[in-house]
């Protein structure tokens, strides 16, 4: 029975290790997702380049236009220099 006492007292104290680095096993996952991610957009878009260049002129037109949507309408933030 000590035994077990033991083994239990050796999870418990890795469970409050694993809870001390949590936020960084956190931080660093949710940074390798979002490279992942980025990455894989890019990768994405360089292929559709290559193999469709008209589709890609497009879908870069589309995100232009949205971006210059969003900035002609979103109100305006005052800046903190000026």
């Amino acid at each position: 029975m000590e035994r077990f006492l033991q083994y239990w007292d050796d999870l418990d104290d890795l469970c409050g290790a694993f809870a001390l680095y949590h936020e960084r096993i956190r931080r660093f996952v949710l940074f390798a997702l979002y490279t992942l991610c980025i990455g894989s957009l890019q990768l994405g878009g360089v292929l559709l380049a290559i193999y469709k260049p008209p589709l890609a002129l497009a879908a870069a037109t589309i995100l232009l236009v949205t971006l210059m949507y969003r900035s002609a309408t979103s109100p305006h933030t005052p800046s903190i220099l000026a």
